[in-house]
């Protein structure tokens, strides 16, 4: 009964903050997700692009891949921490505010990251099926294989990578795909948090934790995917 009643609760929440993350972002489409995605391999702000730090990591771990693997994701999950943190210290005035800032922020963070994992395993991040693959990764090894078994997404990420071909089609399928999944995850995040935003630090502590582990799960997730290439030496990404 109570499990149907938050359900319940959440249902109707969702409906209110839906319209408002469209309105306030109406560009969190597959347009978004795709830019997201070149600001994560480019560099964006401070932060470099992610072969660059994934090569640096590379260097300070003395050419051990598994060890940068380990280091690329220990320093997202630090980002995405920080980032839940300050997208969730509001109250419940500013929730629908900062849903989109939290998509954004978290999406280049995961991209990022994964986009390291990747470039650290010897793939070609200028690649498109390489950048469809990263993608279908930052949703996470449980949702990837029940859109695979809902005939959504073809192949988990490795099979994607390593396809024989890039099928154009699939582009807009994969971040069509992720861009309603991101929106529908957040929103969730917004509402199982509800009664800790009623007290600010509450909230910005349950979405450190929340955005942290989100990521390490990714990671993770990505780190056991993306096997390593034999024979393919490891570059700078082109742009």
């Amino acid at each position: 009964m109570a499990s149907r009643m938050k359900k319940g609760l959440a249902a109707q929440a969702a409906r209110q903050l839906a319209p408002r993350v469209t309105t306030l972002a109406p560009g969190l489409t597959e347009t978004f997700v795709r830019e997201a995605l070149l600001r994560a391999i480019h560099g964006v702000g401070p932060l470099p692009p992610a072969a660059d730090a994934a090569e640096e990591q590379l260097r300070e771990q003395h050419g051990d891949r598994d060890k940068a693997v380990r280091e690329v994701i220990e320093n997202h999950v630090f980002y995405a921490s920080v980032e839940g943190l300050l997208t969730n210290l509001g109250g419940l005035v500013t929730a629908t505010l900062v849903a989109p800032a939290n998509i954004v922020g978290l999406t280049v963070i995961q991209s990022r990251m994964v986009a390291g994992i990747v470039h650290l395993r010897g793939y070609d991040l200028a690649e498109p099926r390489v950048r469809n693959a990263i993608m279908v990764s930052l949703l996470g090894e449980e949702t990837v294989g029940k859109l695979i078994a809902a005939g959504k997404v073809p192949a988990p990420p490795m099979a994607l990578a390593t396809a024989p071909a890039h099928d154009p089609q699939l582009d807009r399928v994969v971040s069509g795909v992720l861009a309603g999944e991101l929106v529908g995850r957040v929103i969730g995040k917004r509402m199982a948090t509800t009664v800790g935003r009623r007290v600010p630090l509450v909230g910005g502590a349950v979405g450190m934790a929340t955005d942290g582990i989100s990521t390490w799960q990714v990671g993770r997730y990505a780190a056991r995917e993306f096997l390593v290439r034999p024979g393919v030496r490891v570059s700078p990404v082109s742009r």
